[in-house]
């Protein structure tokens, strides 16, 4: 997979991608990131990339020819420019989970767009972004920590960059939270490790955990369990 940021920061992204899981996904060529300045692509010879918005108002709002070129321009760059997917980081987009992470884990090129100051002009939305996706309904400062936690969510996902087991049993792959983990010591200052935990049956291990999974998502994410048929 490859994909491409496009930030007026895009030093805040080296290290969060520079460790950990997506950092050893980088390394097997398993994914490739690059993340570009948009102030590369202003035609301004001040590499402007933001003015005052139409109708008045306060701040300012992100010029809409930046991001067209560095499209333009990262779409060249890419293998196959028609499986291309432009998102653009929005409060106002669909809202992010697991299922939409798995199929964006099944693209070909990802072209993450982020906004800043009092947002990204209109033309943007409607004729550029192909889709805009949201982390959470607030506001954060611009579109640089959500495009992080888009990546992460989808990288992990990519065949091969984790292992498969390990991914079938994580919180929301089975549409209900992940069941309740323990390990060593046994007993910690008399908070112990549940019995059936210990006691080899797997049939009865495996009945546990589907059982907390269900009571914990009972507890913690009703909404969810709207959703699957139990």
């Amino acid at each position: 997979m490859l994909i491409d940021i496009v930030s007026i920061f895009p030093a805040m992204f080296a290290g969060v991608f520079g460790e950990s899981i997506i950092k050893r996904a980088v390394e097997k060529n398993l994914v490739t990131i690059r993340v570009s300045d948009l102030r590369d692509f202003s035609a301004d010879k001040h590499r402007r990339v933001d003015d005052t918005p139409y109708g008045g108002g306060a701040g300012m709002v992100m010029k809409p020819e930046p991001f067209f070129e560095a499209v333009k321009f990262l779409k060249g760059k890419g293998k196959d420019p028609d499986s291309c997917r432009v998102i653009l980081m929005s409060p106002r987009g669909e809202l992010l989970n697991q299922d939409k992470a798995k199929q964006l884990s099944r693209s070909k090129h990802l072209i993450v767009l982020c906004g800043r100051y009092e947002g990204v002009d209109e033309r943007v939305h409607r004729y550029l972004a192909q889709e805009e996706i949201s982390i959470g309904d607030y506001v954060l400062t611009g579109g640089e920590l959500p495009a992080m936690v888009l990546v992460d969510a989808v990288v992990r996902l990519i065949p091969g960059v984790l292992n498969a087991a390990s991914l079938e049993e994580e919180s929301f792959s089975g549409g209900m939270l992940e069941y309740p983990q323990y390990t060593r010591p046994r007993n910690y200052e008399g908070m112990t490790v549940p019995e059936v935990l210990l006691s080899g049956n797997h049939e009865l291990i495996k009945h546990w955990r589907y059982e907390e999974a269900r009571r914990r998502t009972l507890e913690k994410r009703p909404e969810i369990l709207k959703k699957k048929q139990l």
